[in-house]
């Protein structure tokens, strides 16, 4: 077989050059469309804002009744823009193995005033903590922590109201166990903040006579 020689070399080349040349314009069109897609989304993605930038927050990984003690579990972290994450939130290591002070829903920041701190009483001082039991479980349910209540007691023999006390705050709802058999005690327990000379006359009351919880602010 003969030799290629340097004319046979440039045949060939000029060959696949004009192939080459007609498959080019062949496809112009569809050449020239995807240069421009290519060069629009390049426009746009440096016209593009740039993402916001986040801070992460602890929040609740699923909804917590209060009075539930936080396990690793239950926290977890996301980001939340800047500027709209709330005073005093709290990071997952302070959170696990505190009691909530109320209900949380999932996805809800966790923050120190949703937490019991130190002290059950801390931010009351003076003040001694006592655990109540309101007979009306519905009444009870609209409670908060940080309600100021008057607590009133009925005789339900004599239909005789005295009202026990005043202004005292709610500082804690603990969870109700609703496992199990049901509890022979009828309602809802709740914890309030009252003085120690107070507290005897409410504990009084709680045991001998029907509680009513009146909200005044």
């Amino acid at each position: 077989m003969a030799a290629n020689t340097p004319t046979d070399l440039r045949r060939r080349l000029a060959d696949v050059h004009h192939t080459m040349r007609r498959a080019v314009l062949g496809r112009r069109r569809l050449l020239c469309a995807l240069c421009v897609v290519g060069a629009v989304f390049a426009g746009l993605r440096a016209l593009a804002p740039a993402p916001p930038s986040t801070v992460p927050v602890t929040v609740a990984a699923r909804d917590l009744p209060a009075g539930s003690t936080v396990a690793a579990g239950d926290v977890e972290t996301v980001g939340f823009p800047e500027g709209t994450v709330p005073t005093d939130t709290s990071d997952a290591a302070y959170a696990v193995g505190r009691t909530t002070t109320g209900p949380l829903r999932r996805g809800e920041p966790i923050t120190d005033a949703r937490l019991v701190g130190a002290s059950l009483l801390e931010g009351y001082p003076g003040l001694v903590a006592i655990p109540v039991r309101i007979p009306d479980d519905g009444a009870a349910a609209l409670l908060r922590v940080g309600d100021r209540i008057d607590l009133l007691a009925t005789d339900q023999r004599t239909g005789a109201t005295e009202r026990v006390g005043d202004d005292i705050p709610v500082i804690a709802l603990p969870h109700r166990d609703v496992s199990g058999q049901q509890n022979a005690l009828a309602g809802r327990l709740i914890v309030v903040g009252t003085t120690s000379e107070l507290s005897e006359k409410v504990a009084s009351a709680s045991a001998t006579r029907y509680l009513t919880a009146t909200i005044s602010r």
